[in-house]
Parts: C-alpha cells; structure tokens; sequence
C-alpha cells in the first residue's frame, strides 16, 4: 500500500522540520552566493571567491568524524535550534562587521563543523517519527524540497545583491535562519535523547569509536558508498557544464540553463518516483534509477545539439531518485542508540564527496577536455552500478 505525502505531513515533527530545512537551505544558499560576491567586490580575486563559496563544505567532515555522537547524546529540539541560531549570529557578524576576508571564511569554516550534528539530529527525529515507507517518502519531499529552496536561494540571490548589495543580502539570510530556529523552538515537541550505554566517554572518543564502528559493519558501509559515490561524480559532472557549453561553442547564457536541468530533473524524478512505484519497485529499480544516471553523461562526448544536451541531463537529473531505493535498508542497517551519527556520517560523506568531485574532474578536465571528463564520470556511475549488482547492495 502506497503511503502519501498527505499521511507524511500529518506528522507534526516532520512538518516543522521541513519548513525550518527549507528556510535554512534557502538561507545558506544566499548567503553562500552574497559572501561570494563580497569577497570578489572586496579583493578582485576569482580564487578566494571561489573558497568563499566552498568554505563551508569540506569542513563537515571534522565535524561529523569528531561530534558525530552528539546527535544521540542530546536533546534534538535544543541542539537543532543551537544550530540555526549559531547561523544567525554569523550570517550577522559577516554583514555588519568589516572583517579580513580570513576571518570571514575561517569563521563560516567553524560553524560548518557543526552542520552534520544539527543535520543529523534533525534526521533521527524524522526517521524515529516516520516509519517504513512515509519515511522513504519524507526523504522524497526533503530533497525535492532541499533543491527548490536551493535554486530559489540562489536565484534570489542573484536578484538580492543586484538589489540591495550582498551586505543586506546577508542579513536577509540571518532573519530566513531566524525564523527556522524560532520554527523548531515552538513547533518540534521536546523529545529525550537516545540512551547512551555507560563508558562511551567524551563526545570526541565517543564519535571516533562510532565511526569505526558504524564502517566496520559492512552491510552499511556498503550503503553509504552506494549514496556517496554516485553523487560524487554527478556533482564533478555539474560542476563542468559551464565549461562545456562554452567549449561547445553555445551561448553565454546556456551555461546556466544546463546547470539548471539536472536539478528540475532531480525534482521530477523524486515526485515520481515517490508517489507512483511501490516500496519494492523503488529497492528493485534502484540500478536501473543509477543507469538513468551515468550513461546520458556519456552520450554527451558524441557532441548533441544544445536542446538535446539539456534533455540528457534532466533525464540524468530523474536518476538521482535511485536513493530513494536505498532508504528502507539504510534505516534498517543503522544501529538504534547511533542513528543520529548515521545520519550525521552520511552528510558528512555528501558533503567530502561533493567537494571532492569537481577536483578530480576538473583536474581531469585540465588534460583531456569537459566533454571527456564529464563522460568518464558517466561511466564511474555505471561502474558504481556493476559493483552494486555484484555485491547485491
């Protein structure tokens, strides 16, 4: 029996946390793009506008490897409005202070660290709270709805700081992270923590155990690379399309538009798949979703028409359903007293991974072409799907 995205809102926990994610996926994306443009309008360097806009990625990885276990340790409410209020003062203090653009970014590296704790708490509310397919669905709807406050943050961005200039940008990303805190505080009911077995010790030893014990089991190891992997690659993928509609001789405007057909893809794809295909058509499609994904990437090396390029890639766009497929089994696999640090590894991963793939196909890119490296990550994902298949994740 299908569940329906009407059964998963009638959760109150899910309802408030869905809002406050959209308003803070929102925020972060103006206030990624507003620090981008300030650090360029302040220093003229392509470089540091460029960490600027990445400062806040990498960095999740200390701190899901080393505060993974608070998730479970404490109190969801409190956490995750601490989370959303450290945002506000920050987003401030880069508007109304004129810091050295080091301090700025190590300051937005800092809080990053944190963002895998909020993330994950946020997620053990929501698995604890929906279960069986109205969690599989609840993912559905975070992420079509992660992407949309994604593109909207970005677009409004843009009109922002044309607007009112990337200062006051800013302060309008610390008033939308506001408001999500105020959102949890009186919408999320207070809800214990997990229950911590005895002689787990300090936060960090306890994190760094966890971790190696949450890779160590081998079931949901290979559950996370299976999530890990192919976005890696998709997102090295993305991150060339501007260099490859300009090698293709299209025009200046068409960068933008292909950047921005994976993602409606991404948001067809989930709907669809969300709504219409049974819990066990998802699990058994989940390959097929990953084929959808890597081979219209490389049918981009045979040089397509520009309307047929942006076709490829929002059928590319509808495979990143294939997590849906994974979800049941990942639920499953995660212990009970660390699913929070589940949750928060697997941001972590995301994260690492999505920083990680634009290096390796930009560098890539460097000695072959876009076209080449953007096919080569086509073809990891159909490797990532063999593998799968062998080891019948």
């Amino acid at each position: 029996m299908l569940v329906t995205y009407r059964e998963v809102f009638a959760e109150r926990s899910f309802r408030t946390l869905f809002a406050a994610q959209s308003l803070a996926v929102g925020a972060i994306s103006l206030q990624i793009f507003a620090l981008s443009v300030l650090v360029y309008t302040t220093t003229g360097s392509p470089l540091l506008s460029a960490v600027a806009f990445g400062a806040g990625f990498l960095p999740q990885f200390a701190g899901g490897l080393l505060l993974g276990a608070l998730t479970d340790r404490l109190p969801p409410r409190p956490l995750i409005v601490a989370g959303y209020s450290v945002e506000v003062l920050l987003t401030a203090v880069l508007a109304l202070a004129d810091l050295p653009v080091g301090v700025s970014l190590a300051l937005v590296a800092l809080v990053a660290c944190g963002t895998p704790v909020f993330a994950g708490a946020a997620a053990r509310v929501i698995a604890d709270r929906l279960t069986g397919d109205a969690y599989v669905l609840g993912r559905s709807v975070s992420t079509m709805s992660s992407s949309a406050a994604q593109l909207l943050g970005l677009a409004g961005g843009g009109v922002a700081v044309a607007a009112i200039g990337p200062r006051s940008a800013l302060l309008v990303a610390s008033g939308c992270h506001l408001l999500a805190a105020v959102t949890v505080r009186f919408g999320l009911p207070a809800i214990a923590p997990a229950v911590v077995r005895a002689g787990r010790g300090g936060a960090v030893r306890d994190s760094l155990s966890g971790v190696r014990a949450l890779l160590g089991d081998r079931v949901l190891r290979r559950l996370l690379l299976a999530q890990w992997l192919p976005l890696c690659f998709v997102v090295g993928a993305e991150a060339l399309l501007v260099a490859y509609a300009a090698s293709r001789g299209f025009s200046p405007g068409a960068g933008a538009v292909l950047m921005g057909a994976p993602a409606a893809g991404m948001l067809l794809g989930n709907f669809a798949v969300g709504r219409f295909l049974r819990p066990d058509q998802r699990e058994r499609h989940t390959g097929t979703l990953l084929l959808l994904l890597g081979t219209p990437l490389v049918v981009l090396a045979v040089a397509p028409p520009l309307p047929v390029v942006a076709v490829l890639l929002v059928v590319s766009g509808i495979g990143l359903a294939f997590t849906l497929g994974l979800q049941r089994r990942f639920l499953e696999a995660a212990p009970e007293d660390r699913r929070g640090q589940v949750f928060a590894l697997l941001s972590t991963g995301v994260m690492v991974f999505q920083g990680l793939g634009p290096l390796a196909l930009g560098a890539l890119a460097e000695v072959t072409t876009p076209a080449t490296a953007i096919a080569a990550a086509g073809l990891a994902v159909l490797l990532v799907v063999a593998v799968l298949r062998l080891r019948r994740v």
